[in-house]
């Protein structure tokens, strides 16, 4: 799988295209990371996230792509370079369209393409908790253990700090039927960096020295508790993992190869938002990251 190219699909965008669009005015919705709406000529509105400093427009794409490659639910993110016809120069603050004739460039940015389906839930962005995937059935056919525990390491790996029930959703995959459901996460913006109380974005999202301190594990070797601080608002906080969930995991992090992990960070743009550390120090981080969960052995 090519890490770099990302998913395939309808309003797929190659890594570093530039990307020409028209300002659409809409409410922002929830969140209040830099976002707006923009249409292309065929009427598609495109979800931009902006800003060289707002971390979610290299954290996004970096989980994103991991999340795809191994097997789990995700919105697609395109890192690109988007030319806003008729954009004020910070349209998350400004909603109205800007009069001026001179396009706007947002330089870094990434488009969010949604996953496939129908959001299932009871009022506006509900979500689970993730106490709540310890409530799936596998004798009705829902996931195995196994695989919900490896879900919940992998966001140890990642250090998913805002890991609150907004920012993850329930998809029906054939509607309307929805003999076929996926719990995902759909937002994970706060990766990369170190899970903590605020979801600071400097200290969450793409951040190499956090990020790479942050041991695996916490407590006994035979506990296998992952080691994932608290957020304020968040549901997921050091997980317990059982030894089936380790080695799913281990098992898929195993295969991938030295140039996807490196192509993972450089389709990022890790080195643009944290200049202090190289790609080859990312992917060295990761390594030492997947050697700590092959070589655990959990009691259970």
């Amino acid at each position: 799988m090519d890490l770099k190219a990302g998913p395939q699909g309808p309003f797929a965008f190659a890594a570093g295209a530039t990307v020409t669009c028209d300002f659409v005015q809409r409410p922002h919705g929830s969140g209040s990371t830099p976002k707006f709406a923009c249409g292309l000529p065929s009427g598609r509105e495109l979800k931009v996230r902006y800003g060289s400093k707002n971390g979610e427009v290299y954290a996004q794409v970096a989980a994103t792509r991991l999340l795809w490659v191994l097997g789990f639910g995700a919105d697609r993110m395109y890192p690109v370079r988007v030319v806003c016809r008729g954009c004020p120069p910070d349209p998350f603050k400004e909603r109205t369209p800007a009069d001026h004739a001179k396009p706007v460039v947002f330089d870094p940015s990434t488009i969010d393409v949604s996953a496939d389906g129908k959001t299932i839930e009871t009022k506006p962005d509900e979500g689970w908790s993730w106490k709540e995937l310890d409530l799936v059935d596998e004798t009705a056919g829902g996931a195995p253990r196994r695989q919900r525990d490896a879900l919940k390491l992998l966001a140890v790996l990642m250090q998913h700090s805002s890991n609150k029930a907004i920012n993850q959703r329930i998809l029906c995959l054939d509607a309307p039927a929805c003999s076929r459901s996926l719990m995902m996460i759909t937002d994970a913006g706060k990766t990369f960096g170190r899970a903590n109380a605020l979801n600071n974005d400097a200290t969450a999202a793409v951040n190499f020295q956090e990020w790479s301190k942050m041991a695996i594990w916490k407590g006994s070797a035979a506990d296998c508790i992952g080691n994932l601080p608290a957020s304020w608002s968040g549901t997921l906080h050091d997980p317990r993992i059982g030894e089936s969930g380790r080695t799913f995991l281990a098992e898929l992090l195993n295969q991938l190869t030295d140039s996807q992990v490196h192509d993972l960070f450089e389709v990022a743009r890790v080195t643009v938002r944290d200049p202090s550390a190289t790609i080859a120090d990312w992917v060295s981080a990761f390594k030492q990251k997947r050697a700590e969960i092959a070589n655990r052995h959990c009691s259970s």
